[in-house]
């Protein structure tokens, strides 16, 4: 199995007007292909920033001070962002935890998966719009015309995510990095979204980098996971065995939030 995507020795400080400080340090962590990877940690603690740095993402106030991300051998943090925008949701996608302040309001949803397809894929205005029907089609959702037809607002919760994930899988990409995808769902909708990120990583042999706080979540749909305290990666390991056999404090006290 080949690595995809490897980190190694990640710093990132956040810059202030009298200070800095290390949010994260000596972070490494891999991905292989089809394989879901769970980055596990409380919250404010990185894990977002994590994901952000990979898309070269991160707020103005933040850094990456040492360290290589590297994307099939070739190091992000040195590419153009010419580069970079090629990469991100051709090769590497994100859904992020808020799908209602992801998506721009003032456009139709269909519109904005639509973009996704014209920039990566070239695909013409008619193309895209039937390639869009079949996206929310393969993620689930009931009648993609009339959701590709909506605005942001007008859809539920659980819509408004599936239709993120289509516009996240619309180019085919190697990486999904999502971000704690269900933690604004109820129970039974959060159960749906999980079972549909299961299918299509075997349809489609995508990977992901799951960022969460619920270790439940993890020893349901990850393959491997990592647990992050205090800007450190503490523990690692097949996501059942972290789930079943924690050895850090931390993590143990993870699992006791959930009941184990």
């Amino acid at each position: 199995m080949s690595v995809l995507l490897k980190i190694s020795d990640l710093q990132i400080i956040v810059k202030s007007d009298h200070a800095s400080r290390i949010l994260l340090h000596d972070i490494n962590l891999d991905i292989n292909e089809k394989e879901i990877v769970a980055l596990v940690g409380g919250s404010g603690g990185g894990k977002t920033s994590l994901g952000f740095s990979i898309l070269r993402l991160l707020p103005s106030a933040m850094k990456v001070s040492n360290g290589e991300i590297l994307f099939q051998g070739q190091n992000l943090l040195e590419l153009p962002l010419s580069s970079m925008q090629d990469i991100r949701g051709k090769d590497i996608a994100m859904v992020f935890q808020e799908p209602l302040s992801a998506f721009n309001p003032v456009f139709r949803i269909g519109d904005q998966i639509a973009e996704v397809l014209r920039v990566h894929l070239n695909l013409s205005r008619q193309k895209a719009r039937e390639k869009v029907y079949e996206l929310l089609e393969l993620t689930e959702v009931e009648d993609p015309r009339r959701v590709a037809r909506s605005y942001p607002h007008q859809l539920s919760g659980g819509l408004r995510q599936r239709a993120m994930i289509a516009q996240a899988i619309a180019a085919s990409p190697k990486i999904i990095i999502a971000d704690e995808p269900t933690s604004n769902l109820d129970v039974t909708i959060q159960a749906k979204i999980l079972e549909l990120f299961k299918k299509l990583k075997k349809q489609l042999n995508i990977s992901m980098l799951l960022i969460t706080h619920d270790l439940g979540l993890v020893s349901f749909l990850a393959d491997r996971a990592f647990i992050l305290n205090e800007g450190t990666i503490v523990e690692s390991g097949q996501a059942k065995e972290v789930f079943l056999h924690p050895k850090h404090h931390f993590t143990q006290q993870l699992a006791r939030t959930i009941g184990l």
